[in-house]
């Protein structure tokens, strides 16, 4: 496959990306959809539209997401409520993973709660809440640093091993800490923040690609930074014929095939953006300069 960059660029292939990893019990596509703003403004209790948000998310599925990430602190669980009813019974080829160990008290505020009793708690509303028997996966949303980290990840290890959820994940940890999770248990999945601007995690992805684990990049797109006229991400834009929050999940997708964006949006038209930035293909060129 060939991309005619436009202006004096000559014509170069286009890298091929895998579409597909294996996380959990199957494969998923690695574009995949944040649900954290299905919730109301700030992530802060419900919707002012709940049907516009049950609409979003089965717009997600219609368009070949398969895989949706959630959190108990969205909402106060709403997300996962309206994930419920918008998607339940669930088909067989979806993937949705929920996260526990933080709470928001207030608009704004997050607050990672490790404590093993709390862990189980959320991890009981949120079953209740998905409608489910067992969680496809389940993150420590955050590291609590008040708790033994050995206590935070043995009580996912027993909820894993009394078949409330299938597999464990973590958010937002660092290599030394993902090995010490990994001798307690397994680790599906590791879920940091990552985008074209924000690249404070480049080890645990180099980590995560030799080991062969699922890099979950939440807030993929960083719009303030990628709007500059004069940016890297606009150029590519115009060279494809794509926008530039395509261009900047097409750079995530063209890192490491191991490593899968969760663009969230309140939008159906900037779902539809997303999704469709899977199919953008960019050149080693034009990869090289968006890294650089």
């Amino acid at each position: 496959m060939a991309t005619e960059n436009r202006g004096d660029r000559t014509q170069s292939a286009s890298r091929d990306v895998p579409d597909r990893v294996r996380l959990g019990d199957g494969t998923v596509r690695r574009m995949g959809f944040g649900a954290m703003r299905l919730a109301g403004p700030g992530i802060w209790g419900p919707p002012s539209d709940q049907d516009h948000s049950i609409r979003l998310a089965r717009r997600a599925v219609e368009l070949g997401a398969d895989h949706i990430d959630t959190a108990d602190a969205y909402g106060f669980g709403v997300v996962e409520d309206i994930l419920r009813k918008a998607l339940h019974p669930y088909p067989d080829h979806l993937l949705i993973a929920t996260k526990v160990g933080q709470v928001q008290p207030r608009p704004g505020a997050w607050v990672p709660v490790g404590r093993p009793a709390f862990l189980r708690h959320q991890c009981e509303m949120s079953l209740r809440r998905l409608g489910v028997e067992r969680i496809d996966l389940l993150y420590l949303h955050r590291v609590d640093p008040d708790v033994p980290f050995a206590d935070q990840i043995g009580t996912l290890k027993e909820l894993r091993d009394e078949g409330k959820i299938a597999h464990v994940g973590l958010s937002e940890v660092a290599v030394e800490q993902i090995e010490v999770a990994r001798a307690i248990v397994e680790v599906a999945a590791v879920q940091n923040i990552y985008n074209l601007t924000t690249r404070i995690w480049d080890d645990v992805l180099a980590y995560c690609t030799r080991e062969r684990i699922p890099f979950v990049a939440w807030f993929p797109v960083m719009n303030g930074a990628l709007a500059r006229p004069d940016g890297a991400a606009t150029q590519v834009a115009a060279e494809t014929g794509s926008t530039p929050a395509q261009v900047a999940l097409a750079w995530l997708l063209a890192l490491s095939d191991i490593l899968c964006p969760i663009p969230g949006t309140s939008s159906l038209s900037h779902l539809e953006e997303n999704i469709a930035a899977a199919s953008v293909r960019l050149t080693d060129e034009q990869i090289a300069r968006l890294t650089s």
